[in-house]
């Protein structure tokens, strides 16, 4: 079905259609008019044939009583002969000789025309006769052999059919050469767009048609799409600008809650504030430094060093990592690592991991499970982890990879976590050219699922 909803098929069937429709009437036009046309001339030679019947026939001379006899003159007689035509042939009713009279060309037990007009035609099968009634009890008929023109007709059918056969041939493949010619800016399009809409603002459309309608809007996309990446570039260069800005006064108020902290001061009071001065500080720092990586990630600074790097070891390094923070919950973890060999940043990878990880025990119910699984395809490596939490929210599973987005507000905020970790997660992946997708049910847990090029 999906061919019928392309732009490009729909164009070719449409003129596969009318050339098929026009190509059938005219075809169907010519056939007709040659048809009538034999029929026609037919016609006519039968009338003319018929004229000439008439004229030999003649009274005889002094005859009691008056009788008509048949002389068929020799110029006449060649226009029924066999060996000239043989399509024609003629039979004569005389009243007063009793018999009939025939061509040799005529067919065996030609019945007496039962009419009662003195002229008129019938057709037999393929046998056309046109007949004369000059006096009561006598006929004179001629007929004709229509087999000949019949051949004619169908051998005219058939290259009816052949010649438009190639014509529709011949039309389709012009037709889909310019179909695919005329639909090519729209596939430049199509795939800049694409390559935008996977992150890279840098790139435009070549406009090969700048006079078409086409090349208009080709033009209008470009410069939407510029305005788009100064917009981005501006966003990322003030995000990346803020964060170092609040660094330098972010560390002065953690060096003095820090100070504050291991002074000597007996005020439990003042250490509480203290203490709560360095959780917001290393809360604030951890932000900064969240908000500087996806600025690194956005303006493409960030490139990965490749090296041939087996999946599953990554994932074991960052179970143990985690491992201490699934057993203050009581969570166990399944494991089920197959070797999955890939090129790819590894720290990067493991900064993937270790937040799907987290994020599978922080949203989780104690005593829960989280499963992680790799496994190698003949294109693709995947890696799979999976809890047994409350699961995500249906409206919340398009933004989960939005930026300071939490389904869990109200842990979140309590645990100090930003928001940020997947969306950082997800610039990983993507500048390793692979992709993260989440599926969720309510109280069946979440599913997060990672696949890398090999």
């Amino acid at each position: 079905m999906k061919y019928f909803q392309s732009i490009r098929w729909q164009l070719q069937i449409w003129h596969g259609l009318l050339l098929v429709v026009v190509l059938t009437g005219f075809g169907a036009a010519i056939y007709r008019v040659e048809s009538e046309l034999k029929s026609r001339r037919a016609d006519e030679e039968l009338q003319r044939r018929v004229q000439v019947l008439a004229a030999s026939r003649h009274p005889v001379q002094n005859a009691r009583p008056p009788r008509q006899k048949f002389d068929l003159r020799a110029e006449h007689a060649a226009l029924f002969d066999q060996s000239a035509d043989g399509s024609f042939y003629y039979v004569v009713w005389l009243r007063t000789s009793g018999v009939a009279l025939h061509s040799t060309t005529a067919p065996a037990d030609v019945p007496l025309p039962q009419a009662n007009t003195a002229r008129g035609e019938r057709t037999r099968g393929l046998l056309r006769e046109s007949y004369l009634q000059p006096a009561p009890g006598d006929c004179l008929l001629v007929g004709y052999r229509t087999a000949h023109d019949v051949a004619e007709l169908h051998h005219l059918a058939w290259w009816l059919v052949v010649a438009g056969g190639a014509v529709t041939l011949v039309g389709l493949i012009g037709g889909a050469y310019l179909v695919h010619r005329t639909l090519k800016p729209v596939r430049d399009i199509s795939d800049a767009a694409q390559k935008i809409a996977t992150g890279n603002l840098t790139e435009r459309i070549a406009n090969t048609a700048s006079g078409s309608e086409l090349g208009q809007l080709v033009n209008v996309l470009n410069s939407t799409f510029a305005r788009l990446d100064a917009a981005f570039t501006q966003q990322a260069h003030f995000t990346a600008d803020a964060a170092h800005e609040l660094r330098t006064p972010l560390s002065v108020m953690l060096a003095h809650a820090q100070y504050g902290l291991g002074s000597t001061c007996d005020n439990p009071e003042h250490h509480e504030a203290f203490a709560a001065s360095e959780r917001a500080a290393n809360r604030m720092r951890r932000l900064i430094d969240s908000l500087l990586e996806l600025a690194r990630l956005d303006a493409g600074q960030e490139t990965p060093e490749r090296q041939p790097c087996d999946l599953a070891v990554i994932a074991t390094e960052c179970i143990a990592l985690i491992q201490p923070m699934a057993d203050a919950r009581g969570i166990h973890i399944h494991t089920e690592l197959s070797t999955a060999i890939c090129a790819c940043d590894a720290d990067r990878l493991a900064q993937v991991i270790t937040n799907l990880l987290s994020n599978a025990i922080h949203y989780n119910y104690d005593g829960g499970t989280a499963h992680v699984a790799t496994q190698h395809n003949s294109s693709s490596i995947t890696l799979t982890v999976r809890n047994s939490g409350p699961g995500i929210a249906a409206e919340d599973l398009p933004h989960i990879f939005d930026r300071f987005y939490r389904a869990d507000k109200a842990r979140a905020s309590h645990s100090g976590r930003t928001g940020l970790g997947l969306a950082i997660a997800n610039a990983i992946v993507q500048i390793h050219g692979g992709s993260i997708q989440v599926t969720s049910e309510p109280e069946q847990g979440a599913t997060f699922t990672v696949t890398l090029p090999i």
